[in-house]
């Protein structure tokens, strides 16, 4: 893993990360699109981290960070590629980011049904917080 490197996206990137995410992203967002992605990106271009190997995008996440709350999403990692430290090391920078910001608490979108998602979580610290449900309203209709 010493040829990993782990930097921002752009929008050059947009076309490679959607693709990337048909292949090693558990289920699809109805952001998953060049507009979705590109407005993250144009907000705050060093939200979406790729990790690249041998000049391969192997992994991704997206660290956003409103001010108050960091937030992760899309942490995906290439089905080849996996349990190899590149999920972990996609997170180290991610909370690297949020210190650097400011930021004192990181959440997670986790599917329940990703149990080995689950899992690559806890490994990395994070846990579910019972008390907490997630409400959600899809703005576009």
């Amino acid at each position: 893993m010493s040829d990993l490197h782990v930097r921002a996206g752009s929008p050059a990137d947009l076309d490679a990360v959607l693709a990337f995410w048909k292949i090693a992203a558990e289920g699809t967002s109805i952001s998953d699109d060049t507009d979705g992605v590109a407005r993250l990106v144009a907000r705050d271009p060093e939200s979406l981290l790729l990790a690249e190997q041998g000049g391969e995008l192997v992994g991704t996440v997206i660290a956003g960070f409103d001010g108050w709350r960091c937030h992760l999403y899309r942490l995906a990692v290439h089905p080849g590629h996996r349990r190899q430290g590149i999920g972990g090391a996609l997170l180290a920078a991610a909370e690297e980011r949020f210190r650097a910001l400011g930021g004192r608490r990181g959440d997670a979108m986790v599917l329940d049904r990703n149990e080995p998602a689950q899992h690559a979580w806890r490994a990395a610290g994070y846990a579910p917080e019972p008390q907490w449900s997630r409400w959600v309203k899809h703005l576009d209709g």
